[in-house]
C-alpha cells in the first residue's frame, strides 16, 4: 500500500520518474502497485490530445485546400506554396492515422470543415466558399489528390 502512495506523491513532485516507476511496475505485473487513478487520467488526457491533433492537422489540410481550389487572386504566387503544406499535413496525418482516430475525424468532419472554412473566410474575404465540405474525407487523405 506503501507504494501506491509514494507513487501518487511522485506523480506530484517528479513525473517523469512516476512515468518510469509506473511502466516497471506494469511490466514486472505489480499492479497493486499501480498509481490507477494518476494513469487513467494521463491516458485520457494522452487519446484527448491525440484526437486533438489529427483534428489540428486535418483542419490545415481543408483550409490550404480551400485556398489552392478559391483564392484566385493569390493562387500564382502561393499555390506551390499550398500544395506543400497539404502534402506535409497529409504525410503527418496519415503516419498515425489510426481506424479509431479515423472514426474520430469522420464524427467531427463537419465541425472540422466549419472551423477552417472560418478561418478561411477571416483571411481571404471570399464570398464564394461552400458551406458544405466539398471534399470528402479519402480525398483529403489521398497523397495524390487536389482539387
Amino acid at each position: 500500500m506503501t507504494a501506491i502512495i509514494d507513487l501518487k506523491t511522485l506523480y506530484k513532485s517528479n513525473y517523469l520518474q512516476w512515468l518510469e516507476e509506473t511502466i516497471k511496475c506494469l511490466r514486472a505485473r505489480q499492479l497493486a502497485e499501480v498509481d490507477y487513478e494518476n494513469l487513467i487520467e494521463e491516458l485520457e488526457d494522452l487519446a484527448t490530445n491525440e484526437k486533438r491533433r489529427v483534428r489540428s492537422l486535418l483542419e490545415q489540410i481543408i483550409r490550404h485546400l480551400l485556398l489552392y481550389q478559391y483564392w484566385d487572386l493569390e493562387k500564382p504566387r502561393n499555390d506551390n506554396h499550398w500544395a506543400a503544406e497539404i502534402i506535409s499535413f497529409r504525410n503527418q496525418l496519415n503516419e498515425d492515422l489510426s481506424a479509431n482516430l479515423r472514426n474520430h475525424l469522420e464524427d467531427n468532419f463537419s465541425i472540422i470543415y466549419s472551423n477552417a472554412l472560418d478561418y478561411v473566410k477571416a483571411k481571404t474575404k471570399l464570398t464564394n466558399l461552400p458551406e458544405l465540405c466539398p471534399y470528402t474525407l479519402e480525398q483529403i487523405l489521398d497523397k495524390n489528390w487536389l482539387p
